[in-house]
């Protein structure tokens, strides 16, 4: 399997890679503070089905026989399985037993995975440039995460919300490269709002499965009861905004962005989400962002810069 040529990096390229990452830190804010209140794999279901009833009313026209949808079931399935059930239960499972230090620093050798699996699987060739990018990226968000004190690294420990993550971010990897392809039919890949809801449709099932086996298994596994939901206005609003803005928009954005200048760039800008986790984090305490919030934005944004050089 050859690989893709991209193009360059553009401004507008870099603004839709830069807000899929904005929007999945939020996420993982308001991620963290779900646990509490609803089962991992519940909330991924349930955040997806409000995504669904947003893009009913722009792309319902995908459900009709002729569309291509069900001729191309396979290729659909695979995507939700992957980004839509895959990713998402996967780090909202992590979340409820790793902290979150762990799980951003698990998610930050994203750059990495996107080499080898390109590599391997997709004929795309590993640069000097992209080892570069790899390491002043992955040195950003080391800086983030030890807040530029390297004792701290020593102070991590790992535990299996760790494994989960790292599972969750190979999922994400191969995902960015199968966007690559292009094998849906034209009229569902030149709609954004079609795309995104043909894999919802099928990564609703996966989900949906995931559900119920976690209702099932959950006891006999971690030998506790599963947590019940706590509905509330709270959660209400926290489904709504995962389902719009790190769901639907996010989604949007990141696969116009991978299309464009390609998954190696664009898992350097997924690196943007622990930086940008923090400064809101610092927003919300009303805590202004200190020096290591500008070294790591620099590095990370010099990994961006080195790994999309042209020869």
């Amino acid at each position: 399997m050859s690989a893709t040529p991209f193009a360059p990096l553009t401004l507008g390229t870099a603004a839709m890679l830069t807000i899929a990452p904005l929007l999945w830190a939020g996420n993982a804010v308001v991620g963290r503070l779900a646990a509490d209140w609803i089962p991992p794999m519940t909330f991924n279901f349930l955040r997806w089905l409000v995504a669904l009833a947003i893009l009913l009313p722009l792309a319902a026209w995908v459900l009709r026989r002729h569309s291509g949808l069900w001729q191309h079931w396979r290729r659909f399935a695979l995507l939700g399985l992957l980004a839509i059930a895959g990713y998402n239960s996967l780090q909202y499972l992590a979340l409820h037993t790793s902290t979150p230090i762990n799980v951003t620093l698990v998610a930050a050798s994203m750059p990495v995975w996107m080499l080898i699996i390109g590599r391997l699987f997709f004929g795309a060739a590993i640069t000097r440039q992209a080892l570069l990018g790899s390491a002043l990226s992955l040195l950003g968000v080391l800086v983030v995460l030890t807040q530029g004190q390297v004792q701290r690294i020593l102070e991590l420990q790992l535990v299996p919300g760790d494994a989960w993550m790292l599972l969750a971010t190979c999922t994400w990897a191969l995902y960015s490269w199968l966007l690559t392809r292009r094998d849906e039919p034209a009229p569902i890949r030149a709609d954004w709002s079609a795309f995104l809801m043909a894999q919802i449709i099928f990564g609703l099932f996966w989900s949906a499965a995931l559900s119920a086996g976690e209702w099932v298994l959950w006891p006999a596994a971690t030998g506790t009861p599963l947590p019940q939901i706590d509905w509330s206005w709270a959660l209400l609003a926290v489904l709504v905004f995962v389902g719009l803005g790190p769901g639907v928009i996010a989604y949007r954005f990141w696969g116009e962005g991978v299309q464009r200048a390609g998954p190696t760039v664009a898992a350097f800008f997924s690196n943007l989400t622990p930086l940008l986790a923090a400064l809101m984090s610092a927003a919300l305490l009303r805590e202004p962002p200190q020096a290591f919030h500008v070294a790591a934005f620099a590095l990370i944004v010099a990994g961006i810069a080195v790994s999309s050089l042209r020869r």
